[in-house]
């Protein structure tokens, strides 16, 4: 699954999901904080637990899954879908219960709307952007950007890539290759200093251009290899990176301009808002 729909947020609170058996599972201590607003969620969990289901032997109506925790690391967290979750929101005495179910059914609704029309979702992140004042042109290339992005950790996956981290040490050797740094150094670089930052929302025209030629390439190269495994995909993300890597290059030897550059859209929000007001 995109690491971008891996979060959904409720009033500033974020949750975090994950796709399982054809539906969508939520962070059950992600929820119990946006609704209470606990600073130990995890122990008021273990409380509705102890006094809803163990207390009473009832069956558990969550699952653990693995879930990307603080530290960066997958960790079983207990999970509950759209309908499990609205019996556990009744034990939770809570002001924000009611607009937090209707944002709950409205979520698991989008999902299977986009599963039918895949058209839908891309709408819908071309409509974000929008609303973050991004130029179309650069939207355009992002969009596009994300669909490729999709087909390559698509067909990491067909080629026996199953880990997060995984994932990650592949795209750190594309993107090291294209522009000679990693993902937390790029970012850095780039004055984003939240984890919550994606870089490519900061990317100029030209880097998010040769971050997509750089995962074509693999893309494409690890068919033609048929690379199968962690460490022929890993020799095969460096290639696509260095195939990227030499046209930026060649481009910034015909411009006399660098391309990595130190330009973000942190300040969109604020040029935004200004722009209302005017």
């Amino acid at each position: 699954m995109d690491k971008d729909k891996a979060l959904v947020v409720f009033q500033d609170k974020k949750i975090r999901r994950i796709w399982h058996e054809e539906q969508w599972f939520f962070s059950v201590v992600d929820v119990v904080e946006a609704l209470t607003d606990s600073p130990t969620p995890r122990q008021y969990w273990g409380k509705v637990k102890d006094r809803e289901f163990i207390a009473l032997q009832l069956s558990p109506i969550w699952v653990q899954l693995k879930l990307i925790a603080e530290d960066g690391k997958l960790r079983e967290t207990d999970c509950a879908n759209t309908e499990s979750l609205f019996r556990i929101i009744q034990s939770i005495p809570s002001p924000k219960a009611e607009p937090f179910k209707l944002w709950l059914a409205q979520v698991g609704y989008e999902r299977i709307q986009e599963i039918e029309n895949p058209e839908l979702a891309q709408d819908r992140v071309k409509k974000y952007y929008e609303m973050k004042g991004y130029p179309k042109d650069w939207i355009d290339k992002r969009l596009r950007g994300i669909a490729i992005r999709q087909d390559l950790t698509d067909e990491w996956k067909n080629r026996g890539i199953e880990e997060e981290t995984d994932f990650a040490i592949l795209t750190n050797e594309i993107t090291k290759a294209t522009f000679g740094k990693k993902v937390e150094e790029y970012k850095k670089f780039k004055g984003l200093s939240r984890k919550n930052q994606n870089l490519r929302d900061h990317m100029t025209d030209w880097e998010l251009i040769f971050t997509m030629l750089g995962e074509k390439a693999t893309t494409d190269i690890a068919v033609a290899r048929d690379s199968i495994g962690f460490e022929q995909n890993k020799q095969t993300a460096q290639k696509g990176g260095q195939i990227a890597h030499n046209a930026r290059k060649e481009l910034e030897s015909e411009t006399g301009t660098s391309i990595v550059s130190e330009t973000n859209f942190l300040n969109l929000d604020k040029k935004r808002l200004i722009n209302k007001k005017e």
